[in-house]
């Protein structure tokens, strides 16, 4: 089963993360199949920046976002257009 979850990168106390694709089973820092987007809760606002394209992809393929993950997808609206296509009121997703 694949999610789409938060990667952690930068150094010791510096925290900013990757949102990727990987197998649920697989590492938090393990290995991933694409990396779509990053998040970085260091800046004032937090830096959110997600590839909505490869997001409603990877949706449409069965991947579960994380609680955190679903968070920033309804924050920036991808959650809503893909509940609309899965509705079938657009047909398919469309960035």
């Amino acid at each position: 089963m694949l999610r789409i979850r938060l990667r952690r990168v930068g150094a010791k106390k510096q925290p900013s993360y990757r949102i990727v694709v990987t197998e649920r089973e697989a590492p938090r820092d393990g290995a991933f199949l694409e990396v779509i987007g990053f998040y970085n809760p260091r800046t004032e606002p937090e830096t959110v920046q997600i590839n909505e394209e490869r997001a409603l992809h990877w949706l449409s393929q069965g991947a579960k976002p994380s609680d955190a993950v679903l968070r920033m997808l309804t924050k920036t609206g991808i959650m809503d257009k893909w509940a609309a296509a899965k509705q079938g009121r657009t047909g398919q997703p469309t960035a």
